[in-house]
């Protein structure tokens, strides 16, 4: 597998090859991207919402700002998707432990629970549509995953 971390970066070259490979992988995480957002536990949910809930989850309590720029949105915007999962029941504001004049937001064992049931059905999901690949496809699949995983986080 390759080194992921290294600071070798490759530039795609404007080939026909290129610019296909590019073009079919787009369509191909759009299209799987919209099919597992169909694979939704709470309906209620937008996905908005469930982005916010993942972000916490990933990283762990923050301020309403500190979401706002992981979520790439506005502060305001923010400040509305916070509300309503607290009206939910999903998050809790709690006071800053530095600065007094701002919230830090928590998901609560509620949200845990209802994102852990959301990974299972999405995974569940996912494996019975990778359980038609080959094996050689599978392996391809095993090989891609990291390179998926840093692109999303680029």
């Amino acid at each position: 597998m390759p080194d992921l971390s290294s600071a070798q970066h490759h530039t795609p070259r404007e080939t026909p090859d290129d610019e296909a490979a590019v073009n079919a992988l787009r369509s191909a995480v759009m299209r799987l991207g919209r099919r597992l957002k169909h694979q939704r536990v709470d309906e209620s949910l937008s996905p908005a919402e469930m982005s916010v809930l993942g972000t916490l989850a990933r990283c762990g309590s923050a301020t309403p700002g500190e979401l706002a720029r992981k979520e790439h949105v506005q502060p305001p915007s923010m400040t509305r998707i916070v509300a309503l999962l607290e009206s939910k029941g999903l998050v809790r504001l709690e006071p800053h432990p530095e600065d007094r004049r701002q919230k830090v937001v928590r998901q609560t064992e509620q949200a845990e629970a209802m994102l852990e049931e959301s990974r299972r059905k999405r995974n569940a999901w996912l494996a019975e549509l990778a359980g038609q690949l080959n094996e050689d496809e599978w392996e391809a699949l095993r090989a891609a995953a990291p390179v998926l995983e840093k692109l999303a986080h680029l």
